[in-house]
């Protein structure tokens, strides 16, 4: 997978913009103005991912390219090496899974503004 396949996949969900709110590497990903997603748009070797804490630490187990979040809550994000042992298929799951994460924590009001997009 490369950078501009990472994005377009990002792109194509409800709701989600793009922004260098950090620097101007780090391209970040967020769904109603909060983040599911960041890499580095430079040097696209890794992107963090918000998880749910339990399967975190299951996917850092089974996982050599899932370590704990860099730069980032290490109980709620995981840093996923790509080109590593997860298939870009299995990443791209994740990135589903942080989006939902996301979503399902948003308050109604977003949640409502969202599902009329």
């Amino acid at each position: 997978m490369n950078i501009e396949e990472f994005r377009d996949y990002c792109l194509a969900k409800k709701g989600v913009a793009e922004g260098f709110p950090f620097d101007s590497s780090t391209l970040v990903f967020k769904v109603m103005d909060k983040m599911f997603a960041l890499t580095n748009v430079d040097n696209f070797v890794s992107i963090n991912l918000k998880c749910d804490p339990e399967l975190a630490v299951e996917l850092r187990d089974q996982y050599e390219s899932v370590q704990p979040g860099y730069h980032m809550s290490k109980k709620h994000w995981n840093t996923v090496t790509v080109d590593q042992d997860a298939s870009d298929q299995l990443i791209l799951a994740w990135t589903d899974a942080s989006y939902q994460l996301i979503v399902d924590k948003l308050p109604k009001k977003r949640k409502e503004e969202l599902s009329k997009l």
